[in-house]
């Protein structure tokens, strides 16, 4: 066995998987709550209570830990969208379901922190590079098959742009920064972008947008 096979090997142990697990974990967490350039690998390493020298066996680099990283948080950011599409409550509408469940998911560290990854691949390009794939598979994922069954009943032109426009409207509205009434707005808000998706829809009575 070569020195690069058993490094290999010795890295796929099941205690070297729960050690790069922690160490992920830790990245995604403070990604979402410190931001990607405070997040350095030595503060990742403090907080999965690693020596320096733990940090480097499995993460010699920056680069790595951030390939790492992204393929660790675009998995959480999938399973989150597949355990939403299959437990909407018995009788609830789908769309609203979708709407409701995908704001929780905004909220909850993958998508946090991949968002602080967004933000930094604006002027880092090669944190540009290594989120492109992710984007790319999420935006698909995010629109396709999953999301499909939550928020509308059809397929074509105008149930993507249904899915595309509630969607980014609740990505725009997490990033936000509502300084005042905070709750009440995201309410409101929230009851108009389910009318508008169950316009384009076609769902329900409603033809009017505002909810009152």
């Amino acid at each position: 066995m070569n020195e690069t096979v058993a490094t290999s090997a010795a890295r796929d142990t099941p205690k070297s998987q729960r050690t790069r697990a922690r160490i992920l974990d830790c990245a995604m967490r403070l990604f979402a709550e410190i931001g990607y350039a405070a997040a350095t690998n030595p503060r990742i390493a403090e907080e999965a209570q690693l020596t320096r020298g733990a940090m480097l066996y499995h993460f010699p680099t920056r680069e790595a830990l951030v390939d790492a990283a992204v393929r660790h948080i675009q998995a959480a950011r999938l399973a989150a969208l597949t355990s939403a599409a299959t437990q909407a409550p018995p009788g609830a509408d789908v769309a609203d379901h979708a709407i409701d469940a995908y704001w929780a998911a905004l909220q909850s560290p993958p998508f946090l922190a991949f968002a602080e990854l967004e933000a930094a691949a604006r002027f880092d390009p090669d944190v540009r590079e290594r989120i492109a794939a992710a984007q790319s598979e999420f935006d698909r994922a995010q629109v396709g098959e999953s999301f499909s069954r939550l928020a509308s009943a059809g397929a074509g032109a105008r149930f993507q742009a249904s899915r595309d426009l509630a969607r980014f409207l609740l990505e725009g509205l997490s990033r936000a920064n509502l300084t005042y009434d905070r709750d009440e707005r995201v309410e409101t808000l929230l009851a108009v972008i389910k009318r508008i998706t169950h316009t384009l829809n076609r769902k329900g009575p409603q033809q009017d947008l505002w909810p009152e």
